[in-house]
């Protein structure tokens, strides 16, 4: 434990509306490393894309970018949730974030030199993979230090806003300064916003170390077992994680974007943030979706319906040339899954113990993202066989047939009503 001043401000805001978690000012800080970090994340993204897709000209390629994450981040989601539960949170956020700084100036410098290569965006990918699992569960641990338990939802929900909020501006600002510019600048923005996300921890006040468990003094691979322990006899997590997994896995779309806007629009590195930005706009509006059904307590069914119209958005979007009617369909398919995704956080944050909340947390990141790396290597591999309207369209049937099993046989998700 660590002797710093306990969270935030004692007392909460004396309105309690949905951006009530930005009155406490270490939340503040969080928050605003957190966008820091995630732009630094999807501009990497979408630039390594675009640029390994530009110069191999391979889906195949670029689809490899999921099997190297799938392989590099297996063991580090689960180990990165049990060291939150045991280091210094805020540490924990600050040092991954430095090491992707010093990846992302080193691209740069390197693309600048016309000396990047593909194995280089390989092997960057590979690290960078480990470093963003292992601090995204100290980082979301961090919540609870900063606000009060009736304020967790908001903040959870606030920083999932805000966060498609960065995810839409990167890949606009992406389109803006590579149109113009190329591809350097881009890598060096990247760098520069990784800079915030590194001291921003640093400064926060709060407790960052989980409470030390009476009896609990396992090694961390024990401790790791706990936390699958944990989730394994959840009532309702199981089940939730087991839809998104099979959905994802079989239509996964967000790293192909260069691909998804070659074969079905015929358009490159604009139409890529385009086709970004619309996605993270519709979660956006997704996230508030959630707020407005707040006194809507049967959550399971609403996971439910938005799993089976993403699976019916795949087919206009796959079928249908005309990129206005994509970024209306891409829009979709964001609101849908921002829906599911927030309900599930929020799900794990208010129903586990701080002392178990960083390998919680870790286990719904290792399912998200081993369903996106096996999604991007299917989705990408897929495409090169039999283009990428195919591959669409065999996610949506999969995908429909998915969720149908899930409503017969998943009562827990069917019938699950928020407290």
């Amino acid at each position: 434990m660590t002797n710093s001043p306990p969270p935030s401000d004692p007392t909460p805001p004396p309105r309690h509306g949905s951006w009530s978690a930005l009155a406490f000012p270490q939340y503040r800080l969080l928050w605003l490393a957190t966008i820091a970090a995630v732009l630094t994340q999807e501009l990497r993204l979408v630039v390594t894309g675009v640029w390994l897709y530009d110069i191999t000209g391979s889906a195949a390629q670029l689809g490899l970018l999921g099997l190297i994450q799938l392989v590099v981040q297996i063991p580090a989601v689960l180990f990165g949730g049990t060291l939150a539960d045991r280091l210094d949170r805020r540490l924990m956020t600050a040092w991954t974030q430095a090491v992707t700084l010093a990846f992302m100036a080193l691209m740069a410098g390197l693309v600048a030199a016309d000396a990047l290569l593909p194995w280089h965006v390989y092997v960057v990918t590979a690290a960078l993979s480990v470093t963003s699992v292992f601090g995204a569960p100290a980082r979301s641990a961090l919540i609870g230090a900063t606000v009060p338990a009736e304020h967790m939802v908001d903040a959870v929900t606030t920083n999932w806003i805000t966060q498609q909020v960065a995810i839409v501006a990167a890949p606009l600002g992406f389109a803006a300064i590579a149109g113009s510019m190329g591809l350097v600048p881009v890598f060096v923005l990247a760098a520069v916003f990784a800079v915030p996300s590194v001291v921003l921890p640093l400064m926060m006040r709060v407790d960052a170390s989980a409470p030390v468990t009476e009896g609990e003094t396992g090694s961390v691979l024990q401790r790791t077992w706990e936390g699958l322990r944990y989730v394994r006899t959840h009532p309702l997590l199981p089940a939730l994680y087991f839809m998104d997994t099979g959905v994802t896995v079989v239509s996964f779309y967000r790293q192909m974007y260069p691909v998804l806007a070659h074969q079905l629009f015929g358009g490159g590195a604009g139409v890529v943030g385009l086709l970004t930005a619309a996605n993270s706009a519709g979660a956006i509006g997704g996230s508030f979706a959630v707020l407005g059904l707040r006194r809507f307590k049967r959550t399971g069914l609403i996971v439910l319906i938005a799993h089976f119209v993403y699976a019916l958005l795949l087919f206009p979007f796959a079928l249908v040339p005309y990129l206005w009617v994509g970024l209306i369909c891409i829009a979709g398919l964001g609101a849908m899954d921002a829906m599911s995704v927030t309900v599930r956080q929020a799900t794990v944050q208010l129903s586990t113990p701080d002392a178990m909340r960083g390998r919680a947390l870790s286990v719904m990141l290792f399912s998200a993202q081993t369903a996106n790396n096996v999604g991007t290597l299917w989705v990408g591999m897929l495409s090169a066989l039999i283009g990428a309207s195919g591959t669409m369209v065999v996610g949506g049937t999969a995908s429909l047939l998915f969720v149908a099993g899930v409503w017969q046989r998943a009562r827990a998700v069917r019938d699950y009503r928020a407290p």
